[in-house]
């Protein structure tokens, strides 16, 4: 029912590590298979790509035919390039355009270029699909997905780009009325042509995007409770979005003794109303690492549709539990942590190892303060401790709190201690300006700062995070952060921050006799203090502990080892990874992780409630807690 489709775009998407890029690999295949005549394109948006690992073959930005397929090509989209070439072709308009719509000289704008601004991965990625439909580059193009909660971003992306072309429309027409003004006429110039070719495209790549008969976005799940309970949540988005539902593919289904596992059972037949009458697939649990062309192709051969999965399995009489196995986690809070970020690829076990590992210590250490903090924008930290969480901190226990962080919030926040006021500044909105207010358009840019804006959580993260470090009101925080990706800019914000806020400065002393605002470059001068101060404490080893969390399985080790030279790169230290669903014997391979220790964590059989997981591995991660 997959191949039969007439869909130009797929896009595969779901909660980290339910194995959305083996998937969508395997899915490209086969169209390349049964349609020869066609070109597929399989592309990769996840900033942490992972198509090369899974093909077992070299993948970069220029696409690259597959040996055994070459009507299939495959590319990862590197964002620093495609805005490299934005820049080139568009760069010097869009300076033109800001100069006519501020104070700023065109010359001070560019450092803009320079700086690593958040929404660009996913701006890259939106305009560069849009590109290769528009240009007929492929037949059928099938997208690897950043996890859910970041897919979400580049989908909002196209209302900030209607109200961006909007401002930027704003900016020009200040210029077509002074050019009407003094000459008595108007030519529309290369502005004007750009900002209705970015309008057009971003109709056609809309159009596209919202069209059921062109577009699915197919969504990957797992049977497990945290995985459908995510999953509803990505489908209900997808519905407000308009985005069309190609329908589910649930992987990993256990198979005992031709039956499915009574437990995944159950969460099966939650997953099956949440297609709303698309195509539900199951995909069993294979034996081997689903990886090269090989494997890939055989699991679509075993793919098959939901209503011709087998028989549920007689539930065991009793749950075998692991014994734990030295060495384990120290005592972090002992040890004199403040600050605990647990990351790695999707769907490795990053919230409950998190978890684990803030429910140990605050069991250990009941006079203490500590909160668990999940930054990543698919939350499921809640969902681990089985109760809701949001942006407000929530009792998990007597000395343990549960957060959430909320973007809408912090971004609520920061508009009103920062983003209105530096809004004013750029369009000249200040009382000693008062007559050139309509000249310089103050209106466009508030419009900009009012939208919601994309790839600013990682900033906005690390300003909560910012703030409880500052309070000292607990003594431990652990982070369960977002997958691989986009962990790396979190890691990598203090350094953006820096950048941004040392060129507004610049700026600020140029133009200072215009602009005035002491007293708000002075709140800014102390934002970038607290955000240097961040920086050291992150790269403290003292302070903070890196633990990475890892599966037994060539992709995923993979994806560790270039995180793990990147924190080397960034002087951030790791001294543990946990190897997560560890089997007897199956230890990882050797100088996988030389400088680390291997905290293994033994598979725990299916469990119905993830917070017994949770306590479960809190034991197993602390031996004799």
């Amino acid at each position: 029912m997959l191949l039969s489709t007439s869909h130009q775009l797929f896009m595969v998407s779901g909660k980290g590590g339910v194995g959305k890029t083996t998937l969508s690999c395997g899915f490209a295949r086969q169209l390349g298979q049964r349609r020869p005549q066609e070109a597929i394109l399989l592309l990769s948006t996840d900033p942490a790509h992972s198509l090369g690992d899974v093909l077992q073959v070299p993948v970069d930005n220029t696409p690259t035919a597959l040996e055994d397929v070459p009507n299939v090509r495959v590319r990862a989209l590197d964002a620093e390039l495609l805005l490299a070439d934005f820049r080139t072709q568009y760069g010097g308009i869009l300076e033109l355009l800001v100069e006519r719509g501020s104070f700023v000289a065109g010359e001070d704008l560019g450092p803009f270029w320079e700086m690593g601004w958040p929404g660009l991965d996913e701006l890259m990625a939106l305009l560069e699909i849009q590109r290769i439909l528009r240009d007929h580059e492929a037949d059928r193009v099938v997208v690897d997905m950043a996890p859910s909660g970041h897919t979400l971003t580049l989908f909002a992306l196209m209302d900030f780009l209607d109200t961006l072309l909007a401002s930027l429309d704003q900016f020009q027409e200040k210029h077509r009325y002074m050019t009407q003004t003094l000459s008595g006429q108007y030519q529309p110039d290369e502005a004007d042509g750009f900002i209705e070719d970015m309008r057009q495209d971003l109709k056609a790549g809309r159009s596209l995007i919202q069209n059921p008969e062109r577009t699915a976005c197919w969504v990957v799940g797992i049977p497990e409770p945290m995985s459908f309970l995510e999953s509803q949540r990505f489908i209900e988005s997808l519905d407000r979005l308009q985005i069309p539902l190609g329908g589910l593919a649930i992987n990993r289904v256990i198979l005992q003794g031709g039956q499915v596992n009574p437990v995944q059972a159950e969460v099966l037949d939650q997953f099956r109303p949440l297609a709303a009458g698309h195509p539900v697939l199951w995909v069993p649990l294979q034996s081997g690492e689903p990886v090269g062309g090989a494997a890939l192709d055989a699991i679509f051969s075993r793919t098959s549709p939901i209503a011709e999965l087998p028989g549920i399995a007689q539930a065991s009489g009793g749950i075998p539990w692991p014994a734990p196995i030295p060495p384990g986690f120290e005592d972090f809070l002992a040890a004199g942590r403040r600050l605990i970020v647990v990351g790695g690829k999707g769907g490795v076990g990053k919230t409950t190892v998190a978890a684990a590992i803030g429910w140990a210590m605050a069991e250990r250490h009941g006079d203490q303060h500590l909160r668990m903090i999940s930054i990543d924008p698919a939350h499921s930290l809640g969902d681990a401790f089985g109760q809701p969480l949001g942006h407000e901190p929530a009792a998990l226990r007597p000395n343990l709190q549960g957060q959430e962080v909320s973007a809408a919030v912090m971004l609520d926040q920061f508009r009103e201690d920062y983003l209105w006021e530096l809004a004013d500044i750029l369009g000249g909105d200040d009382g000693k300006m008062a007559g050139m207010q309509l000249v310089y358009g103050p209106e466009a840019w508030r419009q900009i700062v009012s939208q919601a804006l994309p790839g600013i959580d990682e900033m906005l993260s690390l300003i909560t995070v910012m703030d409880l470090l500052e309070r000292n009101e607990q003594q431990l925080i652990v982070l369960d952060t977002a997958p691989t990706g986009h962990l790396l800019r979190f890691l990598e914000m203090p350094t953006a921050m820096g950048d941004w806020l040392g060129w507004i400065f610049k700026l600020w002393i140029k133009y200072k006799d215009v602009v005035g605002r002491v007293e708000f470059m002075g709140r800014l001068r102390t934002l970038r203090q607290r955000v240097v101060a961040a920086q050291a404490k992150l790269k403290d080893p003292a302070h903070t502990e890196f633990v990475g969390v890892v599966q037994n399985q060539s992709a995923i080790l993979a994806e560790a080892q270039r995180l793990n030279q990147t924190l080397s790169d960034m002087g951030i230290a790791q001294r543990y990874i946990v190897h997560n669903r560890y089997e007897n014997g199956q230890d990882l391979p050797p100088d996988s992780f030389p400088q680390q220790t291997i905290v293994r964590l033994p598979a725990l059989p299916p469990l119905n409630s993830p917070f017994e997981q949770v306590k479960a591995a809190a034991h197993l991660l602390f031996p004799g807690e």
